[in-house]
């Protein structure tokens, strides 16, 4: 069954039984046989597809964070409120005098919105797990003055925006990724507020918006932006000729003005950053929903110049997707395996090199990984920050949890982590968007 005939289904049950009697009827038996270890590595667990006539539905409902409450750190970190009160904090950025700006955002008000029950359904969905309300639509600086590890400053540095996600500093210019397009303003060092209006770059492919968030990262040289697009669909199941421009990672040349796709099937590309060793770049990819909690996994993966990632006609390489018609077999064999998966629905999503990081040694050489957390799994999965050591510039071992309790004991979402970032001391900064604040982790001995 497709999956807009099975969202259909479950729009029809809400008419027929209520909103709490829906995510009972959702809430299929269904669930993992394996864990969450199994489908990390580099060589995961792989079961067959055991798609079910109402997809898993397990969404953790919001709870927010109580008075002095705060993620758990591994031993031997500490954790600490950097900034609290935001609106939907979701991505990091730190300038180089040290000050961090933060895009409040959420998902925009598409032109394409329909007013059917099927969205409505998705609004509710969105907004049991903290979601789906008005997006600030700005960019906040939070300037942390005396260097105690709390921002006692925060500005409103840039609005106007559209659900604004990503930003890259090339000299005097601050890229800003839109839902719908790339802008730019000028930037002074120091600056607490730009007032110039954000001069359009560049379009990008928008409209339903399945995946809206855009990522955007400069090359070492400064010479080339990187920009994901996600797909507009699980599985195009809304036609493929919505999909053109779409699972890929753009790279647009600043001299020559010239766009091209860098690396295509990626359903929905989010964290970019570029390894210190070896100068490749990397991202975190989430995959694809609706046949089981124990597929497909997420996963971080170099990114190969011109390589196409099998979205949507396959998965981790030539596993075929029999859902997606007509088939691609030629397509299929030129699909090439990601490098390293890292759990099953787990919306990993922002990420970042520890290289340089003033932390315990045991987490100076690796990817730092925000996952946001799973709706399509029983039990849930993600729901924190990951560690993956590398060696070599390549992952060399089993993930390793940063920053856990963003679930309490109910299962109800506390927080949810977005992106990652080092600060100017080299502590690690986590954009925590249902919690609305950053979250700064330091080694257990710092004071600041």
């Amino acid at each position: 069954m497709r999956t807009s005939a099975k969202v259909g289904l479950a729009a029809l049950a809400v008419v027929l039984l209520g909103g709490a009697a829906f995510l009972r009827f959702v809430a299929y038996p269904e669930s993992a046989s394996l864990d969450v270890a199994a489908s990390s590595g580099s060589n995961p667990t792989l079961p067959a597809p055991n798609p079910t006539f109402m997809p898993t539905v397990n969404i953790a409902r919001v709870a927010r964070w109580s008075d002095g409450a705060k993620p758990r750190p591994a031993e031997g970190l500490t954790v600490a409120a950097y900034a609290t009160g935001l609106d939907h904090p979701r991505w990091p950025y730190l300038l180089p005098n040290g000050d961090v700006l933060v895009a409040e955002s959420q998902a925009p008000k598409s032109g394409d919105h329909s007013t059917s029950v099927i969205d409505w359904v998705a609004d509710k969905v969105k907004s049991m797990a903290g979601a789906g309300g008005a997006s600030a639509d700005r960019i906040v600086l939070l300037r942390d003055r005396d260097g105690d590890g709390v921002a006692e400053e925060r500005h409103v540095f840039l609005k106007g925006l559209t659900s604004p996600f990503g930003m890259a500093l090339v000299g005097s210019d601050l890229y800003v990724a839109n839902a719908d397009a790339l802008v730019r303003v000028p930037y002074a060092e120091g600056q607490t507020e730009i007032t110039a209006n954000p001069e359009k770059v560049l379009d990008l492919p928008s409209g339903i918006n399945h995946h809206w968030t855009k990522n955007v990262v400069a090359s070492p040289d400064g010479s080339k932006l990187f920009i994901t697009v996600g797909s507009n669909s699980n599985v195009g199941e809304n036609g493929l000729d919505i999909e053109k421009g779409r699972a890929a990672i753009w790279e647009y040349s600043l001299a020559s003005k010239a766009m091209r796709e860098f690396a295509t099937g990626l359903r929905n590309p989010n964290g970019l950053a570029f390894e210190p060793v070896t100068g490749d770049l990397w991202v975190a990819v989430n995959e694809r929903d609706e046949i089981g909690s124990d597929l497909v996994p997420d996963y971080i993966t170099r990114v190969k110049e011109g390589a196409f990632y099998g979205w949507p006609w396959s998965y981790w390489g030539q596993h075929v997707d029999a859902r997606v018609q007509p088939p691609q077999p030629e397509k299929v064999k030129t699909a090439v395996a990601p490098d390293y998966a890292v759990g099953t629905h787990t919306a990993s999503l922002g990420i970042a090199f520890s290289m340089g990081a003033n932390l315990p040694e045991a987490w100076k050489s690796g990817l730092f990984v925000a996952q946001h957390g799973s709706w399509n799994r029983r039990p849930k999965s993600g729901y924190k920050v990951i560690y993956v050591p590398f060696k070599d510039g390549k992952p060399a071992g089993a993930p390793v949890d940063v920053l856990t309790g963003f679930l309490n004991a109910d299962e109800k979402a506390q927080g949810r982590p977005v992106g990652v970032a080092l600060d100017k001391s080299g502590a690690l900064l986590v954009t925590d968007d249902v919690g609305n604040a950053v979250w700064r982790v330091t080694g257990a001995a710092a004071s600041n």
